[in-house]
């Protein structure tokens, strides 16, 4: 329980004021945010929660990198960092990772193999310029818990047996604080769109414009939309809530470009890698690496685990990288970390992104004659695109980043294409000619694009890559899907399929929502993008047992009932889809909505589960599963009682829609630690390991968070 004494922020973690200073405990990103509009400002002495990471939201709870900042820069004073022996050696691992970059950097492997006279930047000379003589021991010290207790001052702090927390005063206890701390997002989203958003062929949307210090504004990212897909550039915490809330559907963002390791441009990664599907993630050797081993400290996971939950695509330095379409050339920028900037070109279109760097000439220039940079380094910063036909171009506090001044001073030709970002309104010059981005999908830049002849096939197979069956299915099969799909649309609450009727078509959603009506629903099944319905009046014979309504106006791609039973002829998807018709006859839907897991899905993913249960049927008293035991199933309840046993003691028992058996230790093929018992008779369903394995290999985020929510 939480005292009296103790303040709650806003975006998690507590406060307490002692005679010590200020306490704050736990640090989810942008808890400065918070602090810097209070009256105590931002703490100087901070405690580290339980857990570093949350594995469900996918974001650090222990963001220590911008109240160092503050406390370093602005007051003048190093941070205190109270927290275990490990938790020291994890935060110290993070800091030097994101304040000063990897140890070593070796950009001979980012040169692409087909590139000639490409000058390696020496960028260690750079970033060594702007570290200076600073350590981490200048900007922050540990205070390490000895025996669950530290004291400081007048004050003590102690963990007790459920590591939540007690602080003392002296002799009197003062204050009791959870040892963990959840993260509540808090964002602004602008206006959300009367209807699902429809990508543009080329456009970019804001999804920040201001920096990690702006208490007032969200933090700097963007998407680009290329050829009606979305490619998020460094998206900052809460981006991914932020566009479900302004009705855009994550299926229309598969990958990421991350350009450096700062806080402020990689904290909305994860949340994206732990979404449905599994996305691409552009960048470098170098930054990626780093990256990877960031995240590795903070979520006691190997590097190697983390890597599996996407797929990672390298930049190379000299040779274009082509992204839905578009031609990306990217270029290191002067950054105190290893950091990447590029130029986009798509049809008749260009776009220029210049990343977190320092664009001032006399900056440039002092390098030089003090030989940080080399002659054809500083020629590459003087030869800036500033002919594209849009800039999106930091600025903020030098020597770090750009001053505003400087962009103000450049000719009014170029300053009419900058749109200026990762500053505070406060400090945008409203004189110039310079644009200030705004962020809200409202406010999104579309470019006049000349149409590509391959558009529309474009999207068909991107439609088709997002649907699972396709997965088994030959490259003649996509052929012959172009060939047999025919776009409809129906308008807002129309009946796409009137229960009791016969369809006669295979519905699979392009844009829109549609709502699945019936009675034995538990809940509205919504289903958008990707999704696909019609399949049990074509297998079946039978007239509809849902009604099929459009929430709102709705694009589908149709197969007719002859040409859709060819398609599957054969296919793993054909089984698939008896066995969900079958199952579906068993309110399956609602045995998984019972589970405070499904919370953790997608409809399409709950669809898709659906799909690979077997149903099965216990007779009298037995086990399912014995502890020790190698997994080769796992089961979810569909009626009965299971107890939960550990060497031969019950720990609970589970009913209704719980899940029998560790879902990881299925895929990985590792012993069960638990035994699963039954009385009397019971009903379930069975995932068998392949399957379990195809749905969590195109799901690696959902399994993570199934793991550590189990």
């Amino acid at each position: 329980m939480i005292t009296d004494n103790v303040i709650s922020l806003p975006k998690g973690g507590y406060l307490i004021h002692t005679p010590e200073g200020v306490l704050q405990f736990g640090a989810p990103p942008e808890t400065i945010k918070d602090t810097m509009i209070m009256e105590c400002s931002v703490p100087r002495i901070f405690v580290m929660p339980r857990f570093m990471f949350h594995w469900t939201k996918g974001i650090n709870l222990s963001d220590m990198e911008f109240p160092i900042y503050f406390n370093f820069f602005i007051q003048k004073k190093k941070t205190l960092i109270i927290c275990t022996e490990s938790q020291a050696e994890t935060t110290k691992i993070v800091l030097e990772e994101a304040v000063f970059g990897p140890k070593k950097i070796n950009l001979q492997k980012e040169i692409h193999p087909s590139s000639n006279d490409i000058e390696i930047p020496e960028i260690e000379k750079e970033i060594a310029f702007f570290k200076g003589e600073s350590t981490l021991e200048n900007l922050c010290e540990f205070g390490i818990f000895k025996e669950g207790s530290y004291t400081l001052g007048e004050v003590t702090i102690r963990q007790d047996s459920c590591y939540n927390f007690d602080v003392f005063i002296g002799d009197k206890k003062y204050a009791h604080i959870p040892g963990t701390v959840d993260y509540k997002a808090e964002y602004a989203i602008g206006k959300r769109l009367p209807e699902p958003y429809k990508p543009p062929l080329f456009g970019v949307t804001c999804l920040g414009p201001s920096h990690g210090f702006d208490p007032l504004e969200n933090t700097s990212g963007f998407l680009i939309w290329l050829n009606h897909n979305g490619i998020m550039v460094d998206p900052p915490v809460n981006s991914t809530e932020w566009l479900k809330d302004s009705n855009v559907n994550p299926k229309l963002i598969d990958s990421i470009i991350l350009t450096h390791t700062h806080a402020d441009h990689d904290a909305g990664t994860f949340q994206k890698i732990l979404e449905e599907g599994k996305i691409t993630i552009y960048s470098t050797h170098t930054i990626i690496n780093s990256f990877l081993r960031k995240y590795s400290a903070l979520s006691g996971k190997p590097v190697k685990q983390l890597k599996s939950l996407f797929t990672f695509q390298p930049f190379y330095l000299g040779a274009p990288v082509f992204i839905h379409g578009g031609e990306f050339k990217i270029s290191y920028r002067l950054h105190s970390i290893p950091t990447i900037g590029f130029l986009l070109k798509f049809q008749n279109q260009t776009f220029v992104y210049s990343s977190d760097h320092q664009s001032d000439p006399d900056v440039h220039k002092k390098l030089l004659d003090s030989k940080v940079i080399t002659e054809k380094r500083y020629e590459e910063f003087q030869s800036f695109p500033w002919d594209s036909k849009v800039i999106y171009h930091e600025a903020g506090i030098p020597p770090l980043h750009t001053p505003i001044k400087y962009l103000s001073s450049l000719e009014k030709e170029k300053q009419k294409k900058i749109v200026v970002y990762h500053i505070a309104k406060k400090d945008f010059i409203e004189e110039s000619d310079l644009t200030l981005a705004k962020f809200g999908i409202e406010n999104t830049l579309y470019f006049k694009t000349k149409s590509p002849e391959y558009e529309e096939i474009y999207q068909i197979l991107g439609l088709a890559s997002h649907l699972e069956f396709f997965d088994s299915m030959p490259v003649s099969k996509t052929q012959e899907f172009i060939s047999i799909i025919q776009k409809e649309t129906f308008t807002k609450n129309e009946v796409i399929i009137k229960k009791g009727t016969m369809s006669s078509k295979f519905y699979i959603i392009f844009s829109g929502n549609v709502i699945v009506r019936d009675k034995n629903f538990v809940d509205d099944k919504i289903m958008g993008e990707c999704e696909y319905f019609g399949e049990v009046a074509l297998l079946t014979g039978h007239p509809a047992t849902d009604e099929i309504i459009a929430v709102t106006d709705v694009e589908v791609y149709t197969i007719e009932k002859d040409k859709f039973n060819n398609f599957i002829s054969g296919t793993r998807f054909e089984k698939t889809l008896h066995r969900l018709i079958r199952n579906r006859s068993m309110e399956t839907w609602n045995i998984l909505n019972s589970n405070p897991m499904a919370q953790l899905m997608t409809t399409y993913q709950k669809t898709w589960l659906e799909s690979i249960l077997e149903p099965v049927e216990r007779k009298g008293k037995g086990i399912i599963i014995s502890e020790s035991e190698v997994l080769t199933s796992i089961y979810i309840i569909q009626d009965g009682k299971i107890d939960v046993s550990c060497k031969g003691k019950k720990i609970t028992s589970i009913s209704r829609g719980e899940f029998i058996g560790t879902p990881q230790n299925l895929i990985h093929g590792k012993e069960e630690g638990y035994t699963f018992s039954h009385e009397k008779s019971i009903k379930l369903f069975q995932i068998n390991g392949r399957n379990a394995r195809d749905f969590y290999n195109k799901n690696p985020g959902l399994a993570m968070k199934l793991r550590y929510n189990l």
